[in-house]
């Protein structure tokens, strides 16, 4: 039988795929639990129109994150530590700059920090952060001495 997946399936396949199962594994388990819809004329409208509508939802996610992405590339983000002989006590961690982001309006999780390590020296540093999927942009964080 001819399924379209409604959500992902281990081992049958990706949400929005069509698929031929066996009759009873539709009817028994894919059917009742709402993971397929049996595939018809209908049916591949629909997937083709809410195909087409993520499409549209992607873009508009992609064009407000590169927005978002050129915003950051020119700011400097600044944040003033205790420091002795150049060393800074303590480091500046992807917490700290993502509560620093947004405490500035830029909604960005801790998590979306690529290949960072901790800032320890004084100066200007630049950390990548993945903004959306495949929109990695440089915020620029700099440290001054406390004192300065």
């Amino acid at each position: 039988m001819k399924v379209i997946l409604l959500s992902d399936v281990k081992k049958v396949g990706k949400k929005g795929e069509v698929k031929n199962v066996a009759d009873g594994y539709a009817k028994n388990f894919l059917f009742p639990n709402k993971l397929a819809i049996q595939a018809s004329e209908t049916a591949y409208k629909h997937l083709e129109k809410e195909k087409e509508e993520l499409a549209i939802k992607e873009e508009k996610n992609r064009q407000e994150a590169l927005k978002i992405k050129e915003e950051l590339e020119h700011k400097v983000f600044t944040f003033v530590v205790k420091a002795k002989d150049g060393k800074v006590s303590g480091a500046i961690t992807n917490i700290k700059i993502a509560e620093e982001l947004n405490a500035q309006g830029f909604k960005i999780d801790k998590k979306k920090f690529v290949d960072n390590e901790p800032i320890t020296t004084l100066g200007e540093s630049e950390v990548k952060v993945e903004i959306y999927r495949g929109v990695i942009g440089k915020v620029k964080v700099k440290l001054i001495e406390e004192g300065q």
